[in-house]
């Protein structure tokens, strides 16, 4: 292995532990909280009245010590979904963060609590040096339109993962594939298990192949599998491999579980 491929995969461990610890990480989430299960607009554990309208959540509030924008919040205001930074969120609660977000028409909020008993407790993650054998060449054909499957999530409700094509690659002289999707920033995203996986490595991993080239040529570095946000918290939603993703060999390569 070149010192160089050692140096950036030790850079790109160091950045994951930083983020994944970070105060408003996936260990910070201590709650996901959908409005149709609460109609009456109350969260539990969480000041004010949450409530769906259209293509937005009102929220109503008191003094109770909500923050708007920064600032102290009484009143009602629209909420859209955030989409940036955690910590960028608009309503905060002293140092919590409560994110809103939409997946598949549903609305709900997250609680991030930077003092959360996740965070507090972090160890770190149990991770396989790196190994060259596990970095391959691989290619990517996309589908001829975008499929949507229906797969299990860690919340135990079956919801719509989309796909966009195959990644093919080698492995210790065995061919393989994983159906992938394409990401806004033109990386793939993979979500995979093997015969590690709920014995030696965490239930399943996700994977972040480079943007392919114009031929579809792309490397797969299974030494950056990483966890999943769920194997920080309860309260994540990650689906489950899609069907053909579980893949026979033994993936000993990258995150494997929490410490």
């Amino acid at each position: 292995m070149s010192s160089d491929a050692m140096v950036e995969w030790k850079q790109w461990h160091e950045h994951r532990i930083e983020s994944v610890s970070a105060p408003y990480g996936p260990l910070a989430l201590t709650g996901t909280h959908w409005l149709e299960d609460h109609p009456d607009g109350r969260l539990p554990g969480i000041p004010g009245v949450w409530l769906l309208d259209g293509d937005a959540v009102v929220l109503s509030a008191s003094e109770d010590g909500l923050t708007l924008d920064g600032e102290p919040f009484t009143g009602s205001v629209r909420l859209g979904a955030d989409t940036g930074p955690v910590g960028a969120a608009r309503v905060g609660l002293g140092g919590r963060r409560l994110v809103v977000l939409v997946r598949e028409g549903s609305w709900g909020v997250r609680d991030y609590d930077p003092d959360s008993a996740a965070r507090r407790a972090f160890r770190g993650i149990e991770t396989t040096p790196h190994d060259p054998r596990f970095s391959v060449p691989g290619r990517f054909t996309p589908y001829d339109s975008r499929r949507v499957v229906r797969v299990d999530a860690a919340d135990g409700v079956r919801r719509g993962l989309g796909l966009s094509g195959e990644l093919a690659f080698r492995l210790d002289g065995l061919d393989l594939t994983l159906q992938v999707a394409v990401q806004d920033d033109g990386r793939l995203w993979a979500v995979f298990a093997d015969s590690t996986s709920g014995d030696s490595s965490y239930r399943f991993r996700f994977l972040y192949p480079d943007a392919p080239d114009a031929e579809g040529r792309t490397t797969v570095d299974l030494n950056r599998a990483v966890l999943p946000p769920c194997a920080f918290a309860d309260h994540f939603i990650c689906p489950f491999p899609p069907p053909g993703n579980t893949l026979g060999v033994a993936i000993e390569a990258g995150e494997r579980t929490l410490r």
